[in-house]
């Protein structure tokens, strides 16, 4: 990278605090080294996946696949990421032996959500980005109170690597004009009243009047899944002392 990190997150925030999230991610792609989209392809994937490819199809996109996802998030994101003409989405997956000795009958999430969460997203998450510069997110300040300080463009403490957060202002109604206007495909689960969705086993349906993520870790005070927290230390200290 031709400035050091530290330097790049400065000017990124600098010179493009007010530019249109798709000029920002055009600059911070250009210049951030070796980066990676990572995508649940969930409720509103569409919009930043869309954005990525109207700059470069080829650039690597990561798509966590649990194990434990809704099939029809399996689907939509085969069906999305043909319609978008993305070139390079790679399927990242638990470790197989990690996951039979740790989960052996798939009900860890029943007592342990943090260390299900961590086998089968941060962790496979965690080493599929080794090697990059940056990574790409759809994390957004509305979306919860953990979220409400986040920057475009953040530092990693542990790592030294980027995390770009090009939607960070954005809202519904953002969402939601942009996928009318570009005629993105949704979701399907959304129209059955999935505003949110995570794996299968501890995502619900959201009623009228509840925010869009009171479906997701329904009855537990847990907000994260934990992989916004690689490579940030002092997060992930703070989630191991909350836990």
């Amino acid at each position: 990278m031709p400035l050091d990190a530290s330097s790049l997150v400065h000017e990124l925030l600098r010179d493009h605090a007010d530019s249109p999230a798709p000029d920002f991610l055009s600059a911070a792609i250009a210049r951030t080294g070796r980066v990676a989209m990572v995508s649940s392809f969930g409720a509103d994937s569409a919009v930043l996946l869309h954005m990525v490819a109207q700059i470069d199809r080829n650039l690597p996109v990561l798509f966590i696949d649990t194990l434990a996802l809704f099939p029809e998030t399996v689907t939509y994101q085969r069906s999305l990421a043909a319609h978008l003409g993305l070139l390079n989405v790679q399927t990242i997956t638990p470790d197989r032996a990690e996951l039979f000795s740790q989960d052996t009958d798939g009900l860890l999430h029943r007592s342990d959500t943090e260390r299900c969460c961590s086998l089968r997203k941060a962790k496979p998450l965690e080493r599929a980005l080794q090697g990059y510069d940056a990574w790409i997110t759809g994390r957004k300040r509305y979306q919860a109170a953990t979220r409400s300080d986040l920057e475009r463009a953040e530092l990693e403490q542990g790592t030294g690597r980027i995390r770009l957060n090009p939607l960070v202002n954005w809202a519904t109604p953002e969402i939601g004009a942009y996928l009318g206007t570009q005629d993105l495909p949704r979701h399907p689960l959304i129209a059955r009243g999935y505003p949110s969705i995570g794996c299968q086993p501890c995502t619900s349906r959201v009623l009228t009047g509840e925010d869009p993520r009171a479906g997701r870790w329904r009855g537990t005070e847990k907000t994260e899944c934990g992989i916004h927290f690689i490579g940030d230390v002092s997060q992930s200290e703070k989630k191991a002392d909350a836990a």
